[in-house]
């Protein structure tokens, strides 16, 4: 078993640090795969989610669905990707797309859901069409279930796009699977921590991108009583 100087050591080894092999090689391609697949996930999941959510019909048959795609399990969906498709990154974006979409459903239903009929009589009868009362009104009190299923679904991402070098894809996990193979423990821990903090800087970066686009009243809402007091002294 690798010791945290040996760690540090590989970690810190300039020649880690360049090349084809090298771990900003490996972060750029392990991004790419799973920017790609969050994306592509979001564009398919959450106009169904905030659809439905917003109609409040099928929402048995969203949450079914996505419990379904839950229970997947992603090494399976990534080996049948592999018959289909073969080697390359298509299989891996698809195995991954369909573990990103569930979260990003179920999510962005229950928080169009969860807007107070009131809030939305109110603009019905300000005279709001639906498409804006959509976008203005439903959607920006929705924002944070629905970034929580975002942040959900891309920190799954990043975490499972580590078996993509199980078919010979990049990414951060070809440090683990070529240590495995080469039975270099060092490398693969490395690579194992080099995903964990990836994994913590996505949930952190997705975290402050929610806190811009959660609208100023309701983040005062959502603070403690003493605080909004606080704030509102000093305003």
């Amino acid at each position: 078993m690798p010791t945290p100087a040996d760690l540090i050591h590989w970690l810190t080894d300039p020649g880690h640090w360049s090349g084809s092999d090298g771990i900003p090689t490996h972060l750029v391609e392990h991004l790419q795969l799973s920017a790609e697949s969050v994306v592509i996930g979001a564009v398919i999941a959450l106009p169904i989610g905030i659809v439905l959510g917003h109609y409040g019909r099928f929402g048995n048959l969203a949450m079914n669905v996505s419990n379904v795609g839950r229970a997947l399990p992603s090494f399976g969906i990534l080996v049948i990707a592999f018959y289909l498709f073969g080697l390359g990154d298509t299989p891996i974006i698809l195995a991954l797309t369909m573990l990103a979409i569930p979260p990003m459903v179920t999510n962005s239903y229950v928080g169009m859901r969860e807007v107070d009929p009131d809030v939305k009589d109110a603009a019905r009868g300000m005279g709001y069409r639906e498409l804006a009362r959509v976008l203005r009104i439903e959607l920006p009190l929705a924002v944070p279930l629905v970034m929580a299923g975002i942040r959900t679904s891309a920190v799954q991402v990043v975490a499972t796009a580590t078996l993509g070098a199980l078919i010979a894809g990049g990414g951060l996990g070809r440090f683990i699977v070529d240590g495995l193979d080469q039975q270099d423990y060092t490398k693969a821990a490395a690579g194992a921590i080099l995903v964990a903090v990836l994994a913590l800087a996505t949930e952190v970066s997705l975290a402050g991108v929610e806190r811009l686009l959660v609208p100023r009243g309701l983040r005062l809402q959502q603070r403690p009583a003493r605080e909004r007091a606080t704030t509102f002294k000093t305003a």
